[in-house]
């Protein structure tokens, strides 16, 4: 509920079930002598556990909307065996276990008895948080990045947090935040940038890049951003247990005061917050106070990017955003930040000073360029990422080795997803050369692949042209352009549009 409110409030908030809604669950876990019976009514209850969540976290949400300044401090009833189990659901059947060897199925075989063992041990204090198991993943540059896996209960308890905390939060969070929130996503972002530097008067392109942030954020800062609206001390302590729980890594489990495990369920909404206060709500106010000509903003995460109308205003923000950082343990990557010309009049403004074509910049696997249109306009264009597109092809390549000898379909079958899921996310207006330069390579290594099979193949150009027309998706625009999606999102009347 809201602290300093009636008791009248703290049931609105609270939204606790019925006694009905109690004696539904327990009668759901009876044996029935009819299977089909039995089958209709779980799902029936089911529905109604979700339509309960629901309801209740709605309540949340209202309170959050109308008291901005208020904190809760009765949030952990909510905690219920129903929001256990979508939680549950709401998981990955195949991800990899984490230091506790359970798996999804395993879990799930014996559901009932688990979560509600779950549930008791969270509500009487007796729930631990296990160590997250250190996995390697390679970067598109070579390099290695470092992720934690959860224990199973753990990542229930943090997706079933999450929805709690998602109900506040995202009732605070600003317009120009995009990364892991409910029904954006990186698109989103996309099109908003797009529409920003193309609508508005941006000459100027500042890429931010905050160094190692997931693994430098202070535990000490981020409780007390918590604490701005969260004033229950079971859900702090939980978000407590997670952040000390520490790494394991070569059978030694370290912790420390400082970074959120990436790769965990809860992370990302924990990083939002962080950035919340230490960014987005000073980025906003030295927009309204300081800037004197367009500013715009767009953060994923923590990738950024802000673009300015005046130099003058460039600089001085990238100035004060070092400072600000530095008040919150965090820093610029001084190789991968920079400030750069960039906008409609940027080429030509270049061109009389002398110097080349403008820089460009990448954000969320795109590369931005300053581009025309074939009547010679302003055109700002998106296209892969040289090194992504090579990180994917190696990858690829690796695969289609240890497949060498399956059978055509099943390899033919396997490409089309491959190229289909590329083509998902890459297929944007401005990006068909890509789209195009991708399929042909994977093209030459299918065919490649299929030669190496033996030293009397029998593969042509022309059957394996057939076999290529036949298996992989020719590439096509499937996004529409940026400020066409953005104005269907964002209607006017939305107050950050």
């Amino acid at each position: 509920m809201a602290h300093g409110r009636e008791k009248s409030d703290s049931a609105i908030v609270a939204g606790k079930p019925t006694n009905k809604a109690e004696q539904s669950v327990a009668e759901s876990a009876e044996p029935r002598a009819e299977a089909e019976e039995n089958a209709s009514q779980q799902s029936t209850c089911r529905a109604q556990h979700r339509e309960g969540v629901s309801q209740a976290l709605e309540r949340v949400r209202q309170a959050a909307r109308q008291r901005k300044k208020e904190k809760f401090i009765a949030l952990f009833h909510h905690l219920t065996i129903a929001l256990l189990e979508d939680a549950f659901e709401e998981l990955k059947k195949d991800a990899a276990a984490g230091v506790d060897g359970l798996t999804w199925k395993e879990y799930d075989a014996n559901l009932e008895r688990n979560l509600a063992d779950l549930h008791a041990r969270l509500h009487r204090g007796a729930y631990r948080a296990l160590p997250s198991r250190r996995v390697y993943i390679p970067k598109p540059d070579g390099r290695q990045r470092p992720l934690a896996v959860a224990a199973l209960e753990d990542k229930i308890v943090q997706r079933a947090t999450v929805a709690v905390l998602n109900a506040i939060f995202e009732e605070d969070f600003l317009g120009f935040s995009y990364g892991f929130r409910p029904g954006r996503g990186t698109h989103d972002a996309l099109d908003a940038l797009c529409v920003g530097i193309t609508s508005r008067k941006v000459n100027f392109v500042l890429d931010a890049d905050i160094q190692s942030f997931f693994d430098t954020v202070s535990h000490d800062w981020l409780i007390r951003f918590v604490e701005h609206r969260i004033g229950d001390p079971r859900i702090i302590r939980l978000i407590r247990k997670w952040l000390k729980a520490g790494v394991l890594e070569d059978g030694v489990v370290t912790d420390s005061d400082k970074g959120t495990g990436q790769g965990s369920v809860i992370s990302p909404l924990l990083a939002n917050i962080y950035l919340h206060y230490v960014v987005d709500q000073w980025a906003e106010r030295w927009r309204r106070h300081k800037a004197t000509g367009d500013m715009i903003i767009v953060r994923y995460a923590d990738d950024i990017i802000v673009g300015f109308e005046h130099e003058t205003d460039a600089r001085p923000f990238l100035d004060a955003m070092r400072e600000r950082l530095e008040k919150f343990a965090l820093s610029l990557h001084p190789d991968k930040t920079r400030l750069i010309e960039f906008g409609r009049f940027a080429a030509n403004r270049r061109a009389q000073r002398g110097l080349g074509k403008p820089e460009s910049f990448s954000f969320l696997g795109f590369t931005f360029i300053c581009g025309e249109s074939r009547r010679g306009i302003f055109q700002l264009k998106r296209k892969t990422r040289r090194d992504r597109m090579r990180a994917k092809l190696r990858a690829i390549k690796q695969e289609m080795r240890r497949r060498m000898h399956q059978p055509i379909p099943v390899q033919g079958k396997w490409l089309q997803q491959v190229v289909s899921g590329y083509f998902n996310y890459h297929a944007v207006p401005t990006n068909s050369r890509a789209l195009h330069a991708f399929r042909h390579f994977i093209a030459e290594l299918w065919q490649r692949s299929l030669r190496r099979r033996s030293q009397k193949h029998s593969m042509s150009w022309e059957r394996f042209t057939q076999l290529a027309n036949d298996w992989l998706p020719k590439p096509r625009i499937l996004h529409p352009w940026p400020e066409r999606r953005f104005a269907v999102k964002h209607p006017r009347w939305e107050p950050y549009a």
